[in-house]
């Protein structure tokens, strides 16, 4: 009788992978980005209605002091990267044509990359005074 660590083959005995791939690792990120969302989320929420009305030279100096740019810009990162994760899941569930799915598996990703360096663009532009 095979036992469970018999029945995968020689690589993913190596890499430890097992039937799942790198799901875990997937799902563990989604996890744990969600846990680091919840301050941030807070905390840029916080951001916003304290400068509702504000202008944006008000705004530009709030984000010159260092602790506002970091916190805000990780808080920016990671909702992008937690929601590629999320629509990624999505994609893999749902399209199921091999072509459509890596194509949309690459969309995701470049719009994602476009979100994280607009946002990105802004924030050093607004912290610099640029």
């Amino acid at each position: 009788m095979k036992t469970g660590t018999d029945m995968k083959t020689p690589l993913k005995r190596v890499r430890g992978l097992g039937a799942s791939g790198s799901g875990t690792e997937h799902f563990w990120h989604q996890r744990v980005s969600a846990i680091f969302l919840v301050p941030l989320g807070l905390y840029m929420v916080w951001f916003a209605m304290a400068h509702l009305g504000a202008t944006r030279a008000e705004v530009a100096a709030s984000l010159s002091h260092p602790l506002h740019a970091v916190l805000m810009a990780l808080g920016v990162g990671l909702a992008i990267w937690h929601s590629m994760l999320g629509l990624q899941v999505v994609i893999e569930d749902y399209v199921h044509g091999p072509v459509a799915k890596l194509a949309a598996l690459l969309l995701n990703q470049a719009y994602a990359a476009l979100l994280a360096g607009l946002a990105l663009y802004a924030l050093v532009k607004m912290s610099f005074g640029v």
